[in-house]
């Protein structure tokens, strides 16, 4: 049964001064033989009801609106069950293009056609279903794990605490006590483990398994199978989503070995202090005797071996309780605090100036170059680079080194956390910091395993309070990802898409690239080595349809045909006529952005440029590229996000997948004997809109030098 599509042509915010609207709904009518066709300067107000009539009433299954972009009014043409594609004729035409040039028209008119085939492919997808589990499965019952189990119960949840020690409350059960989190933040308070302790156990639904830990876990969102090794035995429960609140641990003695840990009895950790002040006394190890004067080092160089890039302001605050702890103990002693970079974001700058009103506590900037011990067991220091000029020598009773943490990404002896039972291993990939994350910057607790939350000091380092707050996040998060599960729907990025990639498998040659390639690890392996998805784990990338080289792999409203399509429903003028075309596959989330900010901005670019939206830029497949320049375009712009360790991919490897899939592509340009110059790679960031003309320009350029495709016409 073939598609009623029904176009719709806007003629406001200046689209009909800019453009012959009759000519566009000319085409739709003659050319692309649609049945319903409007034109209106008010869809996105009253005459949204002539669409919604037209859906009801006439069977229009697929609409077609030519008017603002996508990203505007997406609540108002939304005309449920009927398809609905938005071609972007204001921002991408008439406010970045010459009014009434007859360019400017015929990048209108390439646009619908675009639209218009779009519609007549695509289907509205089927979303997957299948019966969820509303449980919460926590792992560590440290602070931001308990936060977690809270947040999730009050919610409604069922959760499940798995810590590894006998008890809970992890290293905030081992403090003296934390940096202030209430009015006048000036003043050292108490840890709130024991409360939280008595809340959590108080609230129903909540089951805890001490000295326990996971044996292992397969499935996906909504489904998660769990195998929970404990004393008495394994236990097996099901999950719809997992917050990972393992906390951290101490960096390795050995790391600070060349400030005498190890070597001298009187150089300990900033932990070693926090177990001295709990007890009551710090004293001097090596002697036993109360300390009249302690140094402590930050160890923030960024020249220092033991200096970790990540280590945040914990470090600094750290020090500043310590040095309060001290002073407390032993008001005669004399506290020397040396750092490269104090931090004591927000709120915590009352409490560092509560320290520096301390006439014991001096501060200061300095690189300690040479430290040694004499014959009292005190320790020698010399420090450079302070505000004083010249080197400072320091003898001190103590000397306590801040201790670095490291994400708790691996068991004490080696063994996983989590020991998942994915094709791609059994951890969550790790930032090159070792932090399980997956897009830092946009999507703070997701990981690169769907469903799976990360909370507190194991997702970057943060004290107490801010452990909590993110332990609750985290929980919110897994939330939402089993009410999604539950409606066959996507998380981020594209949050509520109901499509899933499906394969021809018939076609498969087992090759495996898409399920090495996935970068959720969404995608098992059958006995015949075929892929198999587990549809929750899917964020719905196209990933795999890009990697796939014989293109078995599609979505109900995305696929190579689709596209395909698209290029091939350009108007490409012939050689003679001096009109180029360039075709830009831009990635959804920051190229298609950036362009319309551009047109907001009203910065015009070349008119040649016919931009295709993409979900990623890693979903591109090849065969794509090969069918533009077949076709005669004269450039391609991949337009996607930057790659690299400080990454900006949605999809964590999308953009670096395309380049290393640009080999592929220039040696299908040598095939056809067409300069590989005529395709380039422009990492467009969301915020580099200003940039994009000069961009395109510069393609523009390379296209007038190498001259027209002489594909033109075949």
């Amino acid at each position: 049964m073939g598609k009623k599509v029904g176009v719709y042509v806007c003629t406001g915010c200046g689209i009909g001064d800019c453009l012959d609207t009759r000519k566009l709904v000319e085409l739709a009518e003659t050319e692309c033989r649609a049945p319903v066709v409007r034109s209106s300067s008010a869809f996105c107000l009253e005459d949204a009801r002539l669409i919604r009539d037209d859906v009801e009433q006439q069977r229009v299954d697929s609409v077609v609106i030519a008017g603002c972009s996508s990203r505007v009014n997406a609540e108002v043409f939304f005309f449920k069950p009927a398809f609905v594609e938005r071609v972007n004729i204001r921002e991408r035409v008439t406010w970045g293009q010459p009014a009434n040039d007859p360019e400017t028209q015929s990048l209108a008119e390439d646009y619908l056609r675009m639209g218009i085939v779009r519609a007549q492919k695509a289907a509205p997808p089927v979303p997957y279903q299948e019966a969820t589990e509303r449980r919460v499965l926590v792992v560590g019952g440290g602070m931001a794990g308990m936060a977690a189990v809270i947040a999730a119960a009050k919610a409604g949840f069922e959760v499940v605490l798995v810590e590894r020690s006998p008890r809970l409350g992890g290293f905030a059960a081992r403090l003296h006590r934390q940096f202030p989190k209430h009015p006048p933040y000036r003043d050292l308070e108490a840890p709130a483990v024991a409360a939280t302790i008595r809340e959590l156990e108080q609230l129903p639904g909540v089951t805890v398994f001490t000295s326990s830990e996971i044996e292992q876990i397969e499935g996906q969102p909504g489904r998660f199978s769990v195998l929970v090794r404990r004393e008495e035995g394994s236990a097996e429960l099901r999950a719809g989503a997992i917050v990972l609140a393992a906390g951290w641990m101490p960096v390795e003695a050995d790391v600070l070995a060349g400030y005498g840990l190890g070597r001298y009895p009187n150089v300990v950790t900033s932990v070693a202090l926090e177990e001295m002040a709990a007890q009551g006394r710090i004293v001097r190890p090596s002697d036993g005797r109360e300390v009249q004067s302690v140094g402590l080092i930050l160890c923030d160089g960024p020249e220092d071996a033991a200096h970790l890039p990540y280590g945040g302001s914990v470090s600094s605050l750290v020090a500043l309780k310590q040095a309060m702890y001290l002073r407390e103990q032993a008001p005669s002693a004399t506290v020397y605090l040396l750092y490269e970079d104090m931090q004591a974001p927000g709120l915590y700058e009352y409490f560092y100036r509560r320290v520096q009103e301390d006439p014991g506590v001096l501060l200061s900037r300095g690189v300690v170059r040479s430290m040694g011990e004499d014959s009292d067991g005190g320790i020698l220091l010399e420090a450079e680079g302070t505000p004083i000029g010249g080197a400072v020598r320091l003898k001190v009773d103590l000397l306590v080194l801040s201790t670095g943490m490291r994400p708790a990404t691996l068991g004490p002896n080696g063994p996983g956390i989590l020991n998942l039972r994915y094709l791609q291993g059994g951890e969550l990939p790790t930032s090159a910091f070792g932090y399980p994350d997956s897009h830092y910057i946009c999507f703070p607790y997701e990981t690169q395993r769907t469903g799976i939350y990360s909370a507190g000091a194991v997702r970057k380092p943060m004290d107490l309070a801010a452990s909590a707050q993110d332990g609750a996040a985290a929980a919110l998060k897994a939330i939402q990802c089993i009410e999604k599960s539950s409606a066959g729907a996507a998380v981020h990025p594209r949050v509520g898409d109901l499509s899933y990639p499906t394969f021809f498998l018939q076609k498969c040659t087992s090759c495996g690239r898409c399920t090495q390639e996935c970068p959720f690890g969404a995608l098992e392996l059958d006995e015949k080595k075929r892929p198999v998805l587990n549809t929750n784990r899917c964020r719905r990338c196209g990933i795999c349809m890009g990697a796939c080289p014989v293109q078995i792999i599609s979505f109900n409203d995305y696929s190579i045909d689709m596209l395909s399509g698209m290029i091939k429903a350009v108007g490409i003028p012939d050689e003679f006529e001096e009109k180029p075309r360039i075709l830009a596959l831009a990635c959804e989330n920051d190229a298609c952005p950036a362009l319309d900010m551009a047109g907001l901005r009203r910065l015009q670019y070349s008119a040649a440029v016919r931009v295709i939206p993409v979900r990623c830029l890693g979903s591109v497949n090849s065969i794509l590229i090969a069918d533009a320049v077949s076709r005669g375009f004269d450039g391609v712009a991949l337009m996607g996000c930057r790659p690299g360790d400080d990454y900006q991919c949605h999809f964590i490897r999308g953009s670096e997948l395309l380049r290393r899939r640009m080999d592929n592509v220039r040696e299908t340009l040598d095939q056809l004997a067409l300069e590989s110059e005529r395709v380039q790679v422009m990492e467009v960031t969301i915020s580099e809109w200003e940039q994009i003309p000069q961009k395109l320009a510069e393609l523009d350029e390379i296209v007038a030098r190498v001259g027209p495709n002489p594909m033109k016409g075949f």
